[in-house]
């Protein structure tokens, strides 16, 4: 069974950082193309970064550019966010995805696997 769990929201200050973790079991984490997401209360749920099999090849939204930073260890099947400048805007829950296919980067992937989600909140 596919788990992700994301950790690491919290408040912070505008011009601030947070650090979010998702840790995934359940997969050959390997292998699965891996995303960030983000949900504002009466939004829809958007794509904020994306990451290769390999973490050789990243994708931004152009409101995060410049400010946020995916990674990944496979080694510890794990993915993070690195945000930088937090803008109130930031303001989501933010939910990490997993994509077994891996064919593509970003928005034109289909992401099968989702975690709880974990809320990020920046005071202006």
């Amino acid at each position: 069974q596919v788990r992700l769990v994301e950790s690491g929201g919290g408040l912070a200050q505008t011009g601030g950082s947070l650090r979010l973790s998702c840790a995934a079991s359940g997969l050959t984490f390997r292998s699965y193309g891996l995303a960030w997401f983000r949900q504002a209360p009466g939004q829809e749920r958007d794509i904020v970064a994306a990451i290769n099999w390999s973490g050789t090849s990243t994708w931004y939204a152009d409101s995060v550019k410049g400010r946020f930073t995916i990674s990944r260890d496979n080694a510890k099947n794990t993915v993070y966010l690195q945000m930088n400048s937090l803008k109130p805007e930031d303001t989501a829950v933010y939910y990490c995805a997993a994509d077994p296919r891996a064919l593509y980067l970003g928005p034109r992937a289909k992401y099968d696997y989702w975690g709880q989600g974990t809320q990020v909140t920046v005071s202006s």
